[in-house]
């Protein structure tokens, strides 16, 4: 038992061994106070220490001490107060129907001393059960709504990490297989014609999957840094060697790029290999103080388009870090543009 739990039954023992004194010269109708009545008093105060863990045989308990307290004939006091404690705690930790299955049986204990007289003390004598059955109920109410709340948001929490990860294994994932399948290709179609070629393009396969499953080991470990200036260029060239034109223009200083507008590049130039009818791209990088302009364009056969697992990842890194991504397909282009903050907003 904790000593928060003690709390409780120790302030309603003070107030009622305190008070029976006074009690006691108030009321000269009822019996007179003596051992008795200070030993159900304080059994009474000590049965919510219990309502924690046996509510509902601490309730009729502490309806039976009561109820013998009251049939004795002692004054009315704080030991009401013990039991109404016990009824929200029943009410508190159970179900209603299970709780009014307990209160019920206890209310009619309670009122035991009123057998000569039911009609004169029935009101007052079931208003100690159902007001603390009616707060312990909403309360229950409340906390298990919170709960609720706490379990969808933590549902919402997982499911966005889990579509974090999805989109990070398919930027990684997908840029390194359609590298591959580009030169898988190529070797295929020029194994007996130019077996050299087809050397070259095994060779590149190799350093395409070698580079794929390093970047993925440091995706799933959380190890990224932020992209220095390098690894764009180096991102470029391994899309070249890949089998796609990449003319990568830089303007204003070079600076480390946004984790976001990295993965926008890699993504985008991955589309390339996969979709483009021409194997080309043109990518710019503007720096700013502020933000990083990232225009990214390569002939498309067809003039519209449907956002696929890949843009929508894209579009949605861009936004969470503050920034904006538009898409254009008109003359035989398709054209991506987003400014993504230096600082995630």
């Amino acid at each position: 038992m904790r000593a928060r739990d003690l709390a409780v039954p120790v302030a309603l023992a003070a107030a009622g061994l305190a008070t029976l004194p006074v009690l006691d010269d108030l009321s000269a109708a009822d019996r007179p106070v003596n051992a008795v009545a200070f030993v159900l008093v304080v059994a009474t105060a000590a049965l919510p220490a219990l309502r924690h863990r046996w509510p509902g045989p601490a309730l009729l308990a502490a309806a039976a001490t009561t109820s013998a307290y009251l049939i004795i004939g002692f004054p009315y006091g704080p030991i009401l107060l013990a039991f109404a404690v016990c009824v929200y705690g029943v009410a508190r930790a159970r179900p209603v129907r299970q709780a009014a299955a307990w209160s019920v049986p206890a209310l009619f204990v309670l009122l035991l001393h009123l057998f000569e007289d039911p009609l004169s003390g029935l009101a007052p004598g079931t208003a100690w059960v159902v007001v603390p059955f009616t707060i312990g109920v909403a309360r229950r109410q409340v906390v298990n709504a919170q709960a609720r709340e706490r379990a969808e948001a933590e549902r919402h929490i997982a499911d966005a990490e889990r579509l974090r990860v999805a989109h990070e294994v398919h930027d990684v994932v997908g840029h390194g297989l359609a590298a591959i399948q580009m030169q898988a290709d190529i070797a295929l179609h020029l194994r007996d014609t130019r077996p050299e070629m087809a050397v070259e393009a095994l060779t590149a396969i190799s350093a395409a999957s070698s580079e794929a499953l390093e970047e993925l080991r440091a995706t799933l470990a959380g190890l990224a840094e932020t992209p220095g200036p390098a690894q764009a260029e180096e991102l470029c060239a391994r899309v070249r060697r890949a089998g796609v034109d990449v003319d990568l223009v830089v303007d204003g200083a070079p600076a480390p790029l946004p984790p976001a507008a990295y993965r926008v590049l890699r993504e985008a130039l991955t589309n390339v290999v996969k979709h483009a009818a021409d194997p080309r791209a043109r990518v710019t990088i503007e720096h700013r103080p502020e933000s990083v302009d990232l225009h990214i364009s390569n002939p498309v056969r067809a003039t519209g388009h449907a956002d696929g697992f890949g843009l929508t990842g894209m579009r949605r890194r861009v936004e969470q870090a503050g920034g904006t991504l538009t898409t254009d397909a008109r003359g035989g282009t398709f054209a991506i543009h987003a400014v993504i903050p230096r600082s995630p907003r």
